[in-house]
């Protein structure tokens, strides 16, 4: 029996750190899509608790979760309020995770080709004079597995993700390792938004992601800035196509 007891015990904590996150991420989707808006009350611990099948004590550690990461504000005597979108820590990797990739808007995925635009260029250049050779055969790597992925787009945007976040890893600057989090999720997004595109753009994108292999192996930083640049308008012309069979 007692062996029973723990075995139980251990299950039901092997469990437990997995409701935390479902019930937070069940709590922002229901502020990311308008059910509780901005400057509105969230229902109590009780209710949510409730409605959400779990203890306050969860409740309650999300809500801790969503403070934190600006999506709602605990005010004594008044509860817990939404806070306004400006508010939010968008550029939080989870926050992004959240969203339902067809929730994202366009202005977002904008902000998201903005931001690669000013930092990818400068990490490819710099990640030309300090990649490591292990870094640069990875590179290769993460490019052959799109080269050969076909018509599986998830194979593809799998190596493309993994192509991204090697090359911010090799410009060795912890600040844009660091960034590179947020694009690893927002290209993974991207790619989503995109995906009726053909293999032939597909194909532009590998000869343009091998332009920067080859860059870094000849230590070219100016050519590695330039490969840099035209992925990011391939991936520009590409989201103005996907904006367009959207709107349609």
């Amino acid at each position: 029996m007692t062996e029973i007891l723990k075995k139980t015990s251990g299950e039901a904590a092997a469990r437990r750190p997995r409701v935390m996150p479902d019930v937070t991420k069940a709590i922002a989707s229901d502020i990311f899509s308008g059910r509780y808006p901005a400057g509105s009350s969230l229902p109590t611990e009780n209710e949510l608790g409730v409605e959400y099948g779990v203890s306050r004590t969860v409740i309650r550690e999300a809500l801790k979760v969503l403070a934190a990461k600006g999506l709602v504000l605990s005010r004594p005597r008044i509860g817990t309020i939404v806070c306004s979108e400006d508010d939010w820590n968008i550029i939080d990797p989870q926050v992004l995770a959240w969203h339902a990739p067809h929730a994202l808007d366009d202005k977002l995925f904008d902000a998201i080709l903005e931001t690669r635009r000013a930092i990818e260029p400068l990490v490819a250049e710099l990640a030309a004079s300090r990649a490591t050779l292990q870094e640069i055969a990875d590179l290769e790597a993460a490019w052959r597995g799109m080269a050969n992925a076909g018509e599986d787009l998830a194979a593809f945007s799998r190596s493309d993700i993994v192509f991204h976040q090697i090359l911010y890893a090799a410009s060795h600057n912890p600040i844009f390792r660091q960034i590179g989090n947020l694009i690893d999720t927002g290209l993974k997004f991207s790619l989503e938004a995109t995906a009726t595109i053909s293999l032939d753009r597909r194909m532009e994108a590998v000869a343009a992601h091998r332009e920067v292999v080859e860059a870094l192996r000849m230590r070219e930083a100016g050519a590695a800035r330039d490969a840099a640049h035209r992925i990011l308008d391939l991936a520009a012309r590409d989201l103005v196509s996907a904006k367009k069979l959207k709107n349609n």
